[in-house]
């Protein structure tokens, strides 16, 4: 047995991912319903809807891969926190996971969320220590989903990790997040309401955590691991930086959008699992990946036929 297989290949996160295990020179079997219109080598596209559990076992079964990351959920913008196809995702993840410890797979890497803690406390979050209480169906659907893959890969000698996202950004984000909506409109001359932002986040340059996640799937590493900069950033302090790299910051209109009742303060994560016991520490600044995101939508922007 040998290669790795990674789900949602094609995505935000999955095909940054394939890259950088296909630059490592890992053979990867890529699954995705809309594979990558692009060859790297040692990538291998499977055409495949996740929610066909027939397809996914005769593919499973095919590749005999050693390793697995799994990435494809449902994560429509605006829709994915109280989607019911939340619940869809754990039957289909749970399946995926049976079916490769049955074709003798080794170790799973599957992908969570910060949307599992206990949001609005007052320290950062931690892997050991923090309380878990998901507060939205994503978000329970997720823990649920860790706590029975846990459980099951015990029973079945998998070796199981567990790669709690936070805040990512970069090139080929949904156009209607934060981040791009923000430089989409600066680019084009529009003025962007936007809140105060004194809300802290963490954030991650999306090639970051494809490192990140890389890293953790080479290590020895178990259970749980926040993937995240470990670096508090207001939110003001990201729209300057657009607005500054656009040229353009004379068009934000800080505090002219109500920030939402349950919008937290502060979502920043503890990484010392992630730097101790995985030895990996992100590459780039705030400041460098939004100048390298900017740069990539200003490119998509020049190009509007062009798929981001």
């Amino acid at each position: 047995m040998s290669g790795v297989l990674v789900t949602g290949a094609s995505g935000f996160l999955g095909l940054p991912l394939v890259r950088e295990l296909a630059a490592d020179g890992e053979e990867v079997h890529a699954l995705s319903r809309h594979p990558a219109d692009e060859e790297l080598e040692g990538v291998r596209w499977h055409r495949l809807d996740m929610l066909d559990p027939d397809a996914v076992r005769r593919v499973v079964q095919e590749v005999r891969a050693e390793r697995l990351v799994h990435l494809a959920w449902f994560v429509s913008h605006g829709q994915f926190w109280s989607a019911t196809e939340n619940v869809d995702w754990v039957q289909a993840s749970l399946g995926l996971l049976r079916a490769f410890a049955a074709a003798g797979g080794q170790r799973a890497l599957l992908v969570g969320s910060c949307a599992e803690y206990a949001w609005g406390g007052e320290g950062d979050l931690d892997e050991a220590d923090s309380p878990l209480d998901p507060q939205s169906l994503y978000g329970v659907c997720k823990d649920a989903l860790r706590r029975i893959a846990v459980a099951y890969a015990s029973e079945a000698g998998t070796e199981l990790a567990w790669a709690r996202l936070f805040f990512l950004y970069g090139p080929r984000e949904q156009p209607a997040r934060l981040v791009p909506a923000v430089i989409r409109s600066l680019l084009a001359g529009e003025r962007v309401a936007t809140g105060t932002g004194e809300q802290v986040r963490d954030l991650m340059h999306v090639h970051d955590a494809a490192a990140a996640l890389a890293a953790v799937l080479d290590s020895g590493l178990v259970g749980p691991v926040n993937v995240a900069s470990g670096r508090a950033t207001e939110l003001g302090e990201v729209l300057d930086l657009i607005g500054s790299l656009t040229g353009a910051g004379e068009l934000i209109e800080r505090g002219a959008r109500e920030p939402a009742g349950s919008d937290p303060a502060r979502i920043v994560a503890r990484v010392q699992r992630l730097e101790r016991e995985v030895g990996f520490r992100p590459s780039l600044s705030l400041s460098e990946g939004l100048a390298a995101t900017v740069d990539w939508w200003r490119e998509v922007e020049r190009a509007p036929t062009a798929r981001p």
